[in-house]
């Protein structure tokens, strides 16, 4: 049976020569046939030669997901386990020896899966399906897996703005009748966590900020550690193990907080250098400057302060406040964690705004170690935006 065409128009293919998968709306010229939301559809540049397969989104800005740069790729169930299997093998090879079993399976496009994302915690693979074409094709992917963990449990997550964006409905919930404990236990590198796959951020946990956690361990002893937007206390669990002193999470919501004690205790750390604030982060630093209050280590893993272009210059004056108010309650010597995880906010950018924050600060700061997501969270060098998690450990 043959495809539905999408040809793009005049001089719009250069992204797809550079093999980046996406499509705008403003890029396509004609669609011959009537693809249904999800479909399959063959793409050709404007003097109809074929670019190659990708499926069509027509609620979308992003109308176009490549599948494949092959025009002749039959996009069916081997096709796509042979990508699970891939990105499978990679992680196999990352983790050999490693005391994990919570870890990304497929990244999306990073792992040439579009609007796909799988986390594995122990026996329970949460899942989900962004993009229209990941929603059309989830059967395939499903199988794929299935067939590498037969024993697992398949919870969904398909509950972000992103499915909005491509016309979905919002979905989460156990894909068949057995279902786990929540919530799940999970060991990183042999300490315990507890993660909310049902209502946490993102999957239930921040798996992208596995290894600079181990960082932080190696990099806290002795010292007292202001942990900013804590979430479930993953930074402050490493940090105490590393032989913190003193460590302290701050986070708005209670429920987080929650769970933050409680992963504390199940390591053992609940022995009296562990505190936590309920609070505003911006609010509860600049409570700390007025009260002449200083750390060694100060942890600043923020929120998306910027989700589209256009409010980048309001995301950098975000992230030029808050580094610029810890910077200044750091001792001489301290170390700073910082991060932004807006796509948007290039590390070129982040590093101007930290460099305007120490100069507005009156600190010296070097740059001792730059930061990225961990590798099951891969960056594909032809797709930029694969690359979102970037940040610096300072010293001052």
């Amino acid at each position: 049976m043959s495809l539905p065409v999408v040809t793009l128009k005049q001089g719009r293919d250069a992204s797809l020569q550079r093999r980046h998968p996406w499509v705008f709306s403003g890029a396509v010229g004609r669609v011959d046939g009537d693809p249904a939301s999800g479909a399959t559809v063959r793409v050709h540049a404007a003097d109809d030669s074929p670019v190659g397969v990708a499926a069509w989104s027509p609620s979308s800005q992003i109308r176009l997901r490549m599948w494949d740069f092959d025009a002749d790729a039959v996009i069916d169930g081997d096709f796509f386990a042979t990508r699970v299997t891939a990105a499978l093998a990679q992680r196999e090879q990352i983790f050999a020896g490693s005391d994990t079993d919570a870890l990304r399976l497929i990244s999306s496009e990073a792992d040439g899966l579009p609007g796909c994302v799988v986390d594995r915690y122990g026996e329970v693979l949460v899942c989900q399906f962004l993009s229209a074409g990941a929603d059309a094709q989830r059967t395939h992917v499903l199988a794929s897996l299935r067939a590498h963990f037969p024993d697992a449990l398949f919870y969904e997550r398909s509950d972000g703005d992103a499915r909005q964006k491509e016309g979905l409905p919002l979905h989460s919930g156990w894909m068949g009748e057995s279902k786990a404990t929540l919530p799940l236990q999970v060991r990183e590198e042999g300490l315990q966590f507890a993660v909310d796959i049902e209502g946490g951020h993102k999957t239930g946990f921040y798996l992208d900020q596995r290894d600079n956690r181990a960082l932080l361990g190696q990099m806290s002893g002795g010292a007292s550690v202001l942990n900013c937007f804590s979430y479930t206390g993953g930074f402050a669990v490493h940090a105490l193990a590393g032989g913190a002193v003193e460590v302290t999470d701050v986070d708005v919501s209670a429920d987080a907080l929650l769970l933050a004690a409680a992963n504390v205790a199940a390591n053992g750390f609940d022995d009296g250098r562990y505190a936590q604030e309920e609070a505003d982060v911006f609010s509860y630093l600049r409570q700390c400057r007025d009260a002449r209050r200083q750390f060694d280590v100060i942890v600043l893993d923020p929120p998306k302060f910027a989700a589209s272009a256009s409010q980048l210059d309001r995301a950098a004056r975000g992230y030029k406040d808050i580094n610029l108010l810890a910077l200044k309650l750091l001792r001489p010597g301290g170390l700073l964690f910082t991060f932004s995880c807006s796509g948007h906010m290039t590390p070129q950018l982040f590093r101007k705004v930290l460099a305007d924050a120490a100069a507005d600060a009156g600190r010296d700061a070097t740059l001792l170690v730059p930061l990225m997501q961990a590798p099951d969270h891969p960056v594909a060098l032809h797709i930029p935006e694969s690359w979102y998690l970037k940040g610096w450990v300072l010293s001052v």
